[in-house]
């Protein structure tokens, strides 16, 4: 499934191009007949321009698909930007139907450019939207390979959509491929570990990989009978529990460890109870049931 996300190549070069004086009446003109062309004019001497290249191209990749965005080199072709009185730059205009209709100057914000597009074409979303929502229903209908499927199209049209990554990412462990997810979270953009939907699939992968290790469960529930102090071996039976998807066993062996001794190992139940919370997702009813009876047993 992740070989997949490769096709975001594809997929961005599709909406994104370079042009020159020759091409720019294919490119631009007859293009903008069919949808908005946005034209970027640029230098490589330009700093303000380097900023603007990556957000520019995010926004325009997850339009999906409802505009265009054609990147001119003035100093390799300096003509069409005289022709239209562009006299700094970044420069960015946009074209409809062969004509140029409205454009900006400068390093804008992503939300100003967010802005200007739906000036353009309405409100944005687009098909990147359309296949997360999708592959999300299929998660939720057990169905972790079709999920994969359209999340892997969702980073297709923008490699950086980070709610595509953390759902092929679910999808992946759902799927039992931890190797797979591991690696897709590994290629996710730089500041994903700051975003909420990544940090639940993390989590969510992280709880897999312990489930992995856990031994015999019916041993673990041996040594739990012996000894229900062996908090070590309910936390064990606890994340194996949860890997075969039994999360309110799973929660009551980690409550009850919490309710015996809620300091022990510095607090471990409490903890892995938590990163359950995390990776079932806040709303999920074994979290809010979870959490209800944690709450009882700290404040009662």
């Amino acid at each position: 499934m992740l070989g997949q996300t490769g096709q975001a190549a594809n997929g961005a070069s599709e909406l994104i191009k370079d042009t020159t004086t020759a091409a720019f009446r294919v490119d631009v003109i007859a293009e903008s007949a069919r949808q908005p062309v946005l034209v970027d004019f640029w230098a490589p001497w330009c700093g303000p321009c380097k900023q603007l290249t990556p957000i520019i191209e995010k926004v325009v990749k997850g339009a999906g698909g409802k505009v265009k965005l054609v990147k001119m080199n003035i100093e390799e072709h300096p003509e069409i930007a005289g022709q239209l009185g562009v006299k700094s730059i970044p420069a960015v205009i946009a074209f409809q139907k062969g004509q140029p209709v409205d454009g900006f100057m400068g390093a804008l914000p992503e939300g100003q450019i967010k802005g200007f597009l739906e000036r353009l074409v309405g409100p944005l979303g687009g098909e990147g939207d359309e296949l997360v929502a999708e592959g999300e229903a299929a998660l939720a209908a057990g169905a972790p390979e079709t999920a994969a499927e359209l999340f892997s199209e969702a980073l297709a049209i923008d490699s950086a959509d980070l709610k595509a990554f953390a759902g092929l990412i679910r999808a992946l462990v759902a799927l039992g491929d931890l190797e797979q997810a591991r690696a897709a979270l590994d290629q996710a953009p730089a500041g994903a570990d700051k975003n909420a939907a990544i940090a639940a699939a993390r989590a969510a992968l992280e709880v897999a990989e312990q489930a992995a290790s856990v031994g015999d469960l019916a041993g673990l529930m041996a040594r739990v009978d012996a000894d229900p102090l062996d908090h070590e071996a309910r936390i064990e039976l606890a994340i194996g529990l949860n890997g075969k998807g039994e999360r309110r066993a799973a929660a009551s062996q980690l409550l009850e460890a919490v309710r015996r001794d809620r300091a022990w190992n510095d607090g471990a139940a409490r903890k892995q109870l938590l990163q359950f919370f995390e990776a079932w997702g806040m709303t999920d009813p074994e979290t809010i049931d979870a959490r209800r009876r944690l709450s009882g047993i700290l404040f009662s």
